[in-house]
């Protein structure tokens, strides 16, 4: 019989699914060039969709250092402010102010989320990283941000495929803590063992409950909930290198673990290996800030805008066709109570385009909903499933996120039924969607930035080169503010 070692017997011990994460992230293949294409558009985005944020006091409340005053030199900047903090409430903040719109890329699968809230640890860690004097390492420079969110993304990404955390009620945010957990941890220096031991105790935290994405309950946390995470898998992988212990059976211990005690006892696994995959997929958010089940829904509604808005009293119904998904999370009658009920209600996302033949961040707040037709127009709507949608959803040659929007008078007459399967961020669009989504970029710049600070950064982003190798403390140096 053939002796077993005891580091192979320990290696056996531990959940095949911390190993594979570990391994992932410590591998040195290269990305595919699209993959780095890809990550760039989404590393740009995220930076402008954090400077729109701060355009929104109930988003800016919540930065700076957690006690005022406690600021701390060399630490990780926060785009767009004079901040300085220590690397783990830096990863709140950016993460914070990259979510707050829900205006930064996203990913659809068996679960959905953001992989773009994942910057918010990688950022922070990154940037602090460059301004400790004391370390002997090479700087890091942004192609080490690209390829960390490369990772980050392909891990929340993969995992969301055929694990759907939202049927047992958990938020999908639980996906980037573990995402950040296993990249920021390696650029943190992270052995594969320390790596194990953050995802361990990542997977041990539990995850959040949806309840503040759903009536009764929807608030402001869901634009928050992500920064949590990343800022959490931040002060996870600083424990794990100071010899914090780790817990090799955290998913599959029996009763106690993760699978059994909150995902009814089944594994979670990867579908398929680990690549770019999830980059090379992944959508913006381009023409207007909407949850993105609904995106061709608001595309639609903009199509019919010119022969609906000034016949807004003639209407009797109108029906929108949608994923099974799209019915089940964002399907909301009867009151909405704030921004955060606002944008992740399919009907009022329809209506707003429908009345205004435009869509803002504005106009999800108290003084954008106070336009009495927007509710008279939400109560003739009807929102029904599309099967064909929701196979289409899923279906991985696919991937689309289809809504059709009709609107029926009462003198009988009806406009077209105006179906849309592709929003302009997918990537059967990406071409199409590249220079409005460097435009898009271009205007948060300068809502925030000086002039000349904004012309080098644009310049910085026209040269991927030249980008890649920039160090990443000297980028964020051109976003103080």
């Amino acid at each position: 019989m053939t002796s077993v070692s005891q580091s192979e017997a320990n290696r056996s011990a531990v959940d095949q699914l911390l190993q594979d994460l570990a391994d992932y992230v410590l591998g040195t293949a290269p990305a595919a060039a699209e993959a780095e294409a890809v990550a760039r558009l989404s590393f740009m985005d995220s930076l402008g969709c954090a400077l729109q944020s701060l355009a929104y006091p109930a988003c800016t409340k919540l930065l700076g250092p957690i006690v005022p005053g406690a600021g701390l030199f060399r630490g990780a900047r926060v785009p767009g402010t004079s901040y300085e903090l220590e690397p783990v409430r830096a990863a709140f903040n950016i993460g914070a102010m990259i979510r707050w719109l829900d205006f930064n890329d996203t990913w659809l699968a068996a679960e959905w989320g953001h992989p773009s809230d994942n910057f918010g640890g990688i950022l922070a860690v990154s940037d602090y990283l460059c301004r400790q004097t004391a370390t002997e390492a090479e700087p890091l420079l942004v192609r080490d941000v690209l390829k960390a969110a490369i990772q980050a993304y392909e891990i929340q990404g993969g995992l969301s495929l055929t694990n759907g955390f939202n049927r047992v009620g958990l938020d999908h945010v639980l996906l980037v803590r573990i995402a950040s957990t296993a990249v920021v941890t390696r650029l943190l220096g992270g052995t594969r063992s320390e790596i194990i031991s953050a995802l361990s105790n990542a997977f041990i935290d539990g995850g959040a409950l949806r309840t503040y994405r759903h009536a009764p309950n929807t608030g402001s946390r869901k634009s928050w909930a992500a920064a949590d995470a990343t800022s959490r898998a931040v002060f996870l992988a600083l424990q794990a290198l100071r010899g914090e212990m780790g817990y090799p059976t955290a998913l599959s211990a029996p009763r106690w673990g993760f699978q059994d005690v909150l995902f009814q006892g089944k594994p979670i696994q990867l579908s398929q290996p680990l690549g770019s995959y999830v980059m090379r997929n992944v959508l913006f958010k381009i023409s207007f800030p909407a949850e993105f089940h609904a995106q061709t829904a608001v595309e639609a509604a903009l199509q019919l805008s010119n022969n609906v808005k000034d016949r807004l009293d003639e209407i009797s119904r109108v029906t929108i066709e949608t994923q099974e998904s799209g019915k089940r999370i964002i399907d909301k009658t009867g009151p909405l109570h704030n921004p955060a009920d606002r944008d992740h209600c399919i009907q009022y996302m329809v209506a707003v385009p429908l009345i205004k033949g435009q869509l803002s961040a504005q106009d999800y707040e108290d003084f954008g909903a106070a336009d009495p037709r927007i509710d008279l127009l939400r109560a003739k709507m009807e929102v029904i499933e599309n099967p064909q949608f929701s196979r289409d959803y899923l279906d991985p040659a696919k991937r689309s996120i289809g809504n059709s929007v009709q609107v029926f008078f009462k003198d009988g007459s009806s406009t077209d039924k105006i179906a849309v399967e592709y929003p302009i961020g997918h990537p059967r669009r990406r071409k199409e969607g590249e220079p409005l989504l460097f435009k898009k970029f271009e205007t948060n710049l300068r809502s925030k930035i000086a002039p000349k600070k904004a012309d080098r950064v644009l310049e910085l982003f026209a040269d991927p080169d030249r980008l890649a190798h920039t160090r990443v403390d000297q980028l964020l140096d051109l976003f103080v503010v």
